[in-house]
């Protein structure tokens, strides 16, 4: 499979740990080096800021989206590629899914994962196939993954979650398996 864009999902806040917005920044750059439109929240905050603005600062193509409603919330980016308005978040999510090849899910809130889990049960459900990957930078997603192996061993899940899930514990890790996925 050629990865032409990569959706990112992720919080419009930094979070507390630096290693974050420092692992964002590193996506960034990476997917402007191989080509992988970053297609993303179209916000200029937290990690969504610094994922843009790396890819954008390594030359790469970002194309944002956000609904209306959040233009004045996250601070719509200014210098992106593409800035696609919508009119709710239903349709925000379905352009984020649709415009992509693949996911990523980096740091984030509530919305980072209603993004996540959406993303997988329309996968589970086969309205589409895509892989997503989760970076769980410094441990931040274990409890999630916990409550995930739980929900599997107790009889959940149609299918092992891991099959549809990818947890990388770095942006090297996720960069091999992006390289990988692109021969």
């Amino acid at each position: 499979m050629n990865i032409n864009a990569a959706t990112v999902f992720c919080g419009s806040k930094p979070g507390e740990d630096p290693s974050y917005v420092f692992a964002a920044e590193k996506l960034g750059k990476i997917l402007a080096n191989a080509g992988i439109t970053l297609v993303y929240g179209g916000g200029n905050k937290g990690i969504m800021g610094a994922i843009a603005n790396a890819c954008l600062e390594a030359n790469g193509k970002v194309i944002g989206i956000i609904p209306e409603l959040l233009l004045a919330w996250e601070a719509q980016h200014e210098g992106l590629t593409e800035l696609i308005v919508t009119d709710s978040m239903h349709a925000r999510k379905l352009l984020l899914y649709e415009k992509c090849d693949v996911a990523i899910v980096l740091p984030g809130g509530m919305g980072t994962l209603d993004e996540l889990f959406e993303m997988l049960t329309w996968n589970n459900l086969k309205i589409h196939n895509k892989k997503v990957y989760i970076l769980n930078i410094n441990g931040y997603y274990n409890a999630l993954i916990q409550l995930l192996d739980a929900m599997d061993a107790r009889g959940f899940m149609y299918e092992s979650w891991r099959t549809r899930l990818i947890e990388c514990n770095s942006v090297e890790g996720l960069s091999q398996f992006l390289i990988s996925e692109s021969v």
